[in-house]
């Protein structure tokens, strides 16, 4: 049986869509696991404030980075 890889954590904006004081198209952003939003199409999103919001799915797609390069960005958010 086939293992199921962990969600991404981290995801492209492809369009700001209504929120474009809070975010950038094509810049990379972290996600928090947040079940009950991904129900409702919502990702947890941690925004250009720092803070951690819900947006819709639609408005991003997820991205693998190198293990190198998720560390340096996770370490640059603290």
């Amino acid at each position: 049986m086939r293992q199921r890889r962990p969600a991404s954590r981290f995801v492209l904006c492809l369009d700001p869509g209504d929120y474009p004081a809070s975010l950038e198209r094509w810049k990379v952003y972290g996600v928090l696991p947040d079940a009950a939003a991904a129900r409702h199409r919502q990702l947890r999103v941690i925004d250009e404030s720092g803070e951690d919001y819900l947006y819709p799915k639609s408005l991003f797609r997820a991205i693998r980075l190198t293990p190198a390069v998720a560390r340096l960005r996770t370490a640059s958010r603290r």
